[in-house]
């Protein structure tokens, strides 16, 4: 089992890596809930990603490559600052920049 504050530092490694337009066009990110036995993780984007026109990318793009790199994570939502939670999307991703 994987302790909580290093799955935590390893997300926002993650993040701060691979999503830094997040904060470098005004949002941020907060790890709403992490659950490292079920491996289930709750990311809160909020400041202007509250109604940008990308943020649904963004959400979906995380819930795709986060636990590609955090093996231990098995579910991943993403939260926007309006309450919007993301959805599984049949679209495909891999050509999205981010």
């Amino acid at each position: 089992m994987t302790d909580e504050a290093e799955l935590r530092d390893r997300i926002g490694a993650f993040l701060d890596r691979n999503f830094p337009q997040i904060e470098m066009h005004g949002g941020s990110w907060d790890i709403a809930s992490l659950d490292p036995e079920t491996g289930e993780v709750h990311l809160l984007l909020s400041g202007a990603c509250d109604g940008c026109g990308i943020s649904s990318l963004t959400t979906e793009a995380l819930r795709a490559r986060l636990p590609a790199e955090v093996p231990e994570l098995t579910e991943v939502t993403v939260e926007t600052g309006m309450g919007e939670e993301s959805r599984p999307t049949t679209e495909d991703l891999s050509d999205v920049p981010f």
